[in-house]
């Protein structure tokens, strides 16, 4: 399944290479939800799956959808 992780403005990882930041949202495919929000914990804004997020609030998020898997 795929998930939305959004980050707040402190939060800044970097996994798998990868940035993740305000300015992004991570697309992760997980099992599930718990398994995609433990990427990044403690530090991040909302989650959702990836159905209910809203495709027009992308244009908060310049940097677009970053791709990651949670294993």
């Amino acid at each position: 399944m795929k998930f939305i992780i959004t980050f707040g403005k402190n939060h800044v990882h970097k996994i798998k290479g990868k940035i993740f930041d305000c300015d992004c949202v991570a697309e992760v495919e997980a099992e599930n939800e718990n398994d995609a929000r433990n990427l990044f914990m403690p530090k991040f804004c909302h989650s959702y799956p990836a159905d209910k997020f809203e495709e027009a609030d992308m244009e908060f998020y310049p940097r677009g959808k970053i791709p990651i898997r949670s294993n």
